[in-house]
């Protein structure tokens, strides 16, 4: 058995693979880059070297320092996780040569299967169903574009080299066709240093249904089930789930045997998986299911298959590597209940889901599933505290719920996507939850291009609901009052817990009718007309040291308190416009007697490395104007007095 393990990647994956090699005895080696040096799998590991800066190209993409860093530290072996040099064959055949062990197939195997048209030549000589389309070398544009009209549009053009969703066109129309083939060929020349295309039939009801093989070096090879992983974004998964809905027991046994047959092919070791397209048009049917390519690595929705057959695949991984036979026969593999993941990104969803990156300052989940039957487990390489770096993929953690039914596992883990509490890092986590409850989802009725059809109904509102606002001036209210919720980093769950009390002795006498509380976002003020609430309806409240930390359905935003005053709160009307915490003035776009309207900004203040600007609240007039650019300014101030002229 393996002795000692490097571990040659970085975040959830390389955790992941420390907690099974801790768990075996094994003692783990990390690596990490300038960007990584305080990184959770650094923590984890009990030995890391530093490789190089930042950029992946000098650092994770370097095989000779990886592979220097074995050496250096005794580790009698290299894990690639996925990503990075997973599947670079020379890569492995170097970890060998270094007189290393490599955990993962054979670089041949990585070979055979690397190039998407010489993988599709070899599965239609082994038998394997590939979809309808031209494998050729001929490459000029007028051969594609006339084997594109022999095999009819739609069509997809590929790039042999691909992955990853580059290097992909779909095209509807024989005149798009030659623009198509350019961008297609000039993509992939860029990220694979590869410009040769093929040409496939584009599947217009297409699932994405992939299986675990797994094969040893004593001639076995097993597969572990499917994964249905159509749930896709710009081919980008996004929710897994093992078994896949609606697929029969002939059918199961149909693409898993075929699976089986690809891997034989190549004679495979280790973990894989088959990845195959289904039109599923009319239902799943052995008969419109095709080979698409092989993943020679360990992929990274490989929880879901773990959690329904009860199977460590990193375990295997290491066992097999180490010369071991598989631990279990097919027929000692069987499906049991179901499970989902879904993908935590650091991104921010309205704004085009483009990734946010920084400190993160806050991440927590809750209340993660309890019920009797349903286990939820979290795969992630950060912490709270931990920053979401620029430089790798923006994944913040992997969700993940087993339970024994696809119902029960769809609201478990709907649940935890709403439970998650993420800033000022923005998260998908409301995006999932959405997703999860799609009426189409749950039913079952899904195909990679659901997101793209949906996408208006799932991408969530950017603002504090009326239910968030209330929450906090709840909280407000209570510590206005002297409620024992005054010490700071105190979280409110599903109860403030003493406004209630402090309200019904003290609202007659204490409060006047209406109340009236003022709270910015950063964005914009709101004022609040405040109304008690129970304690089940409140959002998750924390109070902090620079606003209140507020997160509903897994949208999470902090508010400031602009204004409370018991004594002056009744109106919302008065016009002052108050600094909500201490700050520095960046800009002022009023003048006194200026004439504003509502949501006109008037001045933005920077504090905590943040931009807050401050709006008018309703049509007026710039009675008072307290501000100057880079001005200091304490929590409270009245910044700008707005007249309505009335």
């Amino acid at each position: 058995m393996i002795d000692s393990l490097l571990i040659a990647n970085r975040g959830e994956i390389a955790c992941r693979i420390i907690r099974t090699a801790r768990a075996m005895g094994i003692r783990t080696v990390a690596v990490y880059s300038d960007a990584d040096a305080n990184a959770l799998h650094v923590r984890q590991a009990d030995e890391a070297v530093h490789i190089g800066p930042s950029p992946a190209r000098e650092s994770y993409l370097v095989g000779e320092k990886i592979i220097a860093a074995a050496k250096a530290t005794g580790a009698a072996a290299i894990h690639p996780g996925y990503g990075f040099l997973s599947e670079n064959a020379d890569f492995a055949q170097a970890v060998l040569d270094a007189g290393l062990l490599w955990v993962g197939p054979k670089p041949d195997s990585i070979r055979a299967m690397g190039l998407k048209d010489a993988a599709k030549q070899r599965m239609i000589a082994a038998g394997v169903p590939v979809t309808p389309g031209y494998l050729g070398e001929d490459q000029a544009p007028e051969r594609l574009a006339a084997e594109a009209a022999q095999v009819g549009y739609p069509v997809l053009i590929k790039a042999v080299a691909g992955g990853g969703g580059k290097g992909m066109r779909r095209v509807d129309d024989p005149a798009d066709f030659a623009d198509a083939l350019v961008s297609c060929q000039r993509e992939a020349a860029s990220s694979f240093g590869n410009a040769q295309v093929l040409i496939e039939k584009y599947i217009l009801s297409p699932r994405h249904i992939e299986v675990q093989v797994f094969g040893d070096t004593h001639g076995n090879v097993v597969h572990l089930f499917e994964r249905d992983c159509s749930l896709q974004r710009r081919h980008q998964k996004v929710i897994e789930e093992a078994p896949a809905p609606g697929m029969d027991p002939v059918t199961r046994e149909a693409i898993c045997a075929a699976a089986v047959k690809a891997a034989r092919a190549v004679d495979y070791v280790g973990a894989g998986t088959i990845e195959f397209i289904a039109d599923a048009s009319e239902g799943l049917r052995a008969d419109r299911i095709w080979f698409m390519e092989m993943n020679t690595r360990l992929q990274v929705e490989h929880p879901v298959t773990e959690e329904i057959t009860g199977v460590d695949l990193v375990e295997w991984q290491l066992r097999v590597a180490s010369g071991e036979a598989l631990p279990k026969r097919q027929d000692e593999l069987s499906i049991n209940g179901w499970a989902m993941e879904a993908r935590l990104y650091a991104e921010d969803v309205a704004s085009g889901f483009l990734p946010s990156t920084g400190p993160l300052t806050h991440f927590a989940i809750y209340d993660r599933p309890r019920s009797t039957g349903v286990k939820s487990r979290i795969e992630t390489g950060v912490q709270q505290g931990d920053a979401i770096s620029p430089f790798y993929d923006p994944m913040i953690a992997k969700l993940i719920v087993k339970a024994d039914s696809r119902e029960r596992t769809i609201g478990a883990l709907a649940k935890m996507c709403e439970q998650v509490v993420c800033w000022p890092v923005k998260c998908n986590a409301q995006f999932l939850a959405n997703l999860l409850g799609e009426p189409d989802f749950v039913d079952g009725k899904v195909d990679t291009g659901l997101i793209a059809r949906e996408l208006d109904g799932l991408v969530p509102d950017t603002g504090p609901t009326e239910r968030v606002l209330q929450s906090v001036a709840s909280v407000v209210v209570d510590r206005s009052l002297g409620g024992d919720s005054t010490t700071t980093r105190e979280t409110y769950i599903k109860r403030p817990p003493s406004a209630w009390s402090w309200l019904r002795g003290f609202r007659s006498n204490a409060l006047p009718a209406p109340t009236i509380v003022r709270l910015n976002d950063g964005k914009q003020n709101y004022v609040v007309e405040f109304r008690e609430i129970a304690p089940n309806d409140s959002a998750y409240v924390t109070v902090e040291d620079d606003g209140y930390l507020v997160s509903e359905d897994g949208n999470t935003f902090v508010l400031t308190e602009a204004r409370f005053d018991p004594a002056a709160a009744g109106t919302a009307a008065d016009g002052a416009i108050l600094s909500p915490m201490p700050g520095r003035i960046i800009a002022v776009d009023v003048a006194a007697g200026d004439t504003v309207t509502k949501g006109q900004k008037l001045v933005t203040l920077e504090a905590m490395k943040m931009e807050h600007s401050l709006t008018a609240p309703f049509d007026g007039t710039i009675a008072e104007l307290n501000a100057e650019i880079g001005g200091q300014v304490q929590e409270g101030v009245v910044l700008v007095r707005l007249d309505t002229g009335a």
